[in-house]
């Protein structure tokens, strides 16, 4: 667990600032999207779990009476600070922590989400366990991820374990359902859509072993052909252009 954490550390404190200003993350749409899928409105207090630079927390802080964002690494969470006061935000708690061992009573929030998340996690059931745990009966939990096909699964993973050390795997949709399931949640409702980019800003907000980039910039052209890692890739120009498939479950407790 250490060492996965290490990684974790490694990578999202390089990671904070790119990440936190790329477009597809930052997509006002995806985000109205999981706070309309939650029903949230000013009644709610919500927790974003592994909540990276805050971007769905601050979402959540326009509509609820007060939104709470944890994270294990310090620099996303100054990322989410200035975040928060960039966009004059007040109503809106910060907490530095392992998302494994949540430090919140049982039934603390009426809306738990995690989003892009559960594929840096080696025991993602034991996550959503915590998120469930800290959820008021009749509140709302979500997952937000990188949901690949299954039959590209393996292949798009792969690729993402070059591209980012810290990540462990992306779940097909009725994978991260059985999670849900396994918890003794309901049937979560759920929705999709593409995150997109291209592959050279890509590259740029991540930080692969050396080497690790050339193999990812032939595993995109090899894809390019029989779309093998499911991420819809086409040339615009000199550009790889990529639709990375995600999913948004919302389950009520």
């Amino acid at each position: 667990m250490s060492s996965h954490q290490d990684r974790i550390l490694d990578q999202f404190s390089r990671q904070a600032a790119p990440f936190a200003t790329a477009p597809g993350i930052r997509a006002e749409e995806a985000l109205r999207l999981v706070a309309e899928l939650t029903g949230a409105g000013p009644g709610d207090t919500s927790l974003d779990v592994a909540c990276g630079p805050g971007l769905l927390v601050c979402a959540f802080a326009k509509v609820v009476r007060h939104a709470t964002g944890i994270d294990l690494t310090p620099t996303m969470l100054d990322r989410a600070r200035e975040e928060a006061h960039g966009q004059g935000l007040s109503n809106v708690t910060w907490d530095q922590g392992d998302v494994t061992t949540l430090p919140y009573r049982d039934g603390s929030f009426t809306i738990v989400t995690s989003r892009f998340a559960f594929h840096h996690l080696l025991h993602p059931l034991t996550v959503l366990r915590e998120m469930h745990r800290v959820c008021v009966p009749g509140g709302r939990i979500a997952v937000i991820d990188s949901a690949p096909s299954p039959d590209k699964a393996d292949a798009f993973n792969h690729m993402e374990k070059l591209r980012d050390p810290s990540h462990v795997r992306a779940m097909p949709m009725g994978e991260l359902q059985e999670v849900f399931r396994a918890v003794g949640l309901p049937a979560p409702r759920t929705a999709t859509y593409r995150l997109e980019g291209d592959l050279d800003g890509l590259l740029a907000r991540s930080f692969p072993n050396p080497g690790d980039d050339v193999k990812i910039r032939r595993l995109f052209e090899a894809s390019l052909t029989d779309d093998r890692l499911g991420i819809s890739p086409r040339r615009d120009e000199d550009l790889i252009r990529y639709a990375y498939p995600v999913a948004v479950l919302v389950s009520t407790k």
